[in-house]
């Protein structure tokens, strides 16, 4: 009785803490809101006609998506829009925002009365009541499958449950949609990805479909399907879906061509045991810049992803690499909106003319580039296996960190060798300000929680330091041995496996030490990321 009635009192004390109509309005301002434009005009009109389609199924992602991130979040969503009151209507708003009722920025919290404090770290994939231990002595290697969701059956037992039976619905539709803009199109390799992937929606099987992904060559570069495993925040398993809506910028895109050329190159001098390094990365990785018309799904809630590198196949990788997608209109918003700022305040007003837009893209491409480089197929024991597997639900931080760190490691390397300008002080710099932009998106998101251990280690390196002024700075006596250092020690976890030493490193070093409190205290007034308004989508749809 005692127990129930403390979980009761929990109950009611956290419902009484939820947030009023001003401090959600003062939540949703942390998102700085940005109109999304695209020129469609240049489009053939079949093309024109395919993007309403695309547009329509991107729409059905994000129905699916409420699935997948809570089992409640259709109900929930449903009792929100009927409540008109100053209060319900920014209750609304927050929720569309996050994609439901805990608050990205604010550690997953609650600001919703009578839902869960905190959102379930296994989201809807799995049962909420399952543990990792009851999983672990269940589980198949089938049921750790990107594409499966696990639920209870008779006598409370787990089962494994496909995506295409467990959203059929949903991905019908969505595939009918796809399979009416494919016919649209005048562009082979879109059609192509469209029927392949409107296929795999009801077969679960996305290979064919990602290899088509990968040649995909079209004014619209559509993304949709289910790919990354962030909210599966138990094992780092499960796939959500998402879906990104883009125009290609075909100059940017050739511009870019040169960095996918030395990636070989790169790799065969990554500061790790030769024996891990790939001596044959598969064929040269794509790379778009892209303008982004519409995200929907896990590409939607929350901070907004501002480039990304996928499929994440192991199988697709090896034979056809991974595709960089930059999406530039995303970028720009940014860094005007978030970094320039931030910027002001961290910086010295004598280093703040380091700052470049031309390095944030730069370093975001190097990053992209550098989840398709090191460690990816490795042996333990004679076992043949790959890091996500075997670092879990560490292993989105730790890649996250890699890549940002091997990719200053790279843009180092080909500076030193005169391949691009050297300009290592404006690099590093703005690389430095990023820091804290990343670092506001929270410890319990993994680009946060790798950016918190890449500045700790750099700064117990001497490489980051903090003036008298409280700005910070670079010292560039220390920082490439730092970079180097630091790009061995989490390739070298991911070649080994080393789930142990993947968490020790991120419970010393992911976490805010008083400095950075402090800093990023001086910034709340600073909006965190940015809230896109998709003006081109809408103006297609009718909106």
């Amino acid at each position: 009785m005692k127990c129930v009635l403390l979980l009761v009192l929990a109950m009611i004390a956290a419902h009484a803490a939820t947030p009023d109509a001003a401090e959600l309005k003062r939540m949703a301002a942390r998102f700085a809101r940005v109109e999304l434009k695209a020129d469609t005009s240049q489009l053939a009109p079949g093309d024109r006609q395919a993007l309403a389609k695309l547009i329509q199924a991107a729409r059905i992602v994000d129905d699916l998506f409420l699935d997948q991130y809570w089992s409640g979040g259709h109900a929930l969503l449903a009792q929100l829009r009927k409540d008109n009151s100053p209060l319900g209507r920014q209750r609304l708003s927050y929720f569309w925002l996050n994609k439901g009722p805990w608050s990205a920025l604010d550690n997953h919290q609650s600001f919703l009365p009578g839902v869960p404090s905190h959102k379930p770290p296994g989201a809807n994939f799995y049962p909420e009541d399952m543990t990792r231990e009851e999983f672990e002595a269940w589980a198949k290697e089938s049921a750790k499958g990107f594409f499966t969701v696990i639920r209870r059956g008779e006598n409370r037992a787990l089962s494994i449950v496909p995506y295409d039976e467990a959203y059929r619905d949903r991905l019908a539709a969505a595939a009918k949609l796809l399979r009416e803009a494919a016919a649209l199109t005048p562009n082979a390799t879109l059609k192509r990805f469209l029927e392949t992937r409107a296929a795999a929606f009801l077969s679960n099987d996305y290979y064919e479909s990602d290899i088509a992904w990968m040649d995909l060559d079209a004014p619209i570069d559509i993304t949709i399907g289910p790919y990354e495993t962030y909210n599966d925040e138990l094992f780092g398993y499960k796939a959500s879906y998402e879906c990104y809506v883009t125009l290609r910028d075909e100059k940017e895109s050739q511009k870019l061509a040169f960095f996918s050329s030395h990636l070989q190159e790169v790799e065969n001098n990554l500061p790790i045991d030769a024996k891990y390094r790939n001596p044959k990365l598969g064929a040269a990785a794509p790379i778009r810049v892209v303008n982004e018309i519409l995200s929907t799904g896990d590409a939607a809630h929350g901070v907004r992803t501002a480039a990304f590198n996928l499929p994440n196949d192991e199988r697709v990788v090896q034979q056809k690499g991974s595709k960089r997608v930059m999406l530039k209109n995303i970028q720009e918003a940014k860094f005007r909106s978030n970094l320039v700022p931030i910027a002001a305040r961290v910086l010295p007003k004598a280093t703040q003319k380091d700052l470049g837009f031309d390095m944030f893209f730069t370093h975001i491409l190097a990053h992209e580039l550098s989840h398709g480089i090191g460690p990816h197929e490795i042996t333990i024991g004679d076992r043949k296996t790959n890091p996500r597997q075997e670092m879990k639900e560490l292993y989105s931080a730790i890649e996250e960190a890699k890549a940002d760190i091997t990719g200053l490691f790279m843009l180092q390397y080909l500076m030193d060798r005169e391949m691009i300008p050297k300009d290592e002080r404006r690099l590093y710099t703005t690389f430095l300000a990023s820091a804290f932009r990343s670092l506001r998106f929270g410890l319990n998101e993994a680009h946060g929680r790798g950016m918190a251990l890449q500045f700790n280690y750099l700064w117990d390196k001497g490489a980051f330091v903090q003036n008298q002024d409280g700005t910070f700075g670079v010292n560039m006596a220390n920082i490439r041995r730092a970079v180097r250092d630091l790009t061995h020690d989490l390739l070298t976890l991911e070649a080994t496996g080393d789930y142990a030493g993947a968490k020790s490193l991120l419970d010393r070093l992911a976490v805010l030490r008083p400095p950075m409190k402090q800093a990023l205290a001086d910034l709340e007034d600073i909006p965190v990321d940015i809230d896109p308004i998709p003006v081109t989508a809408d103006l297609i749809a009718g909106k």
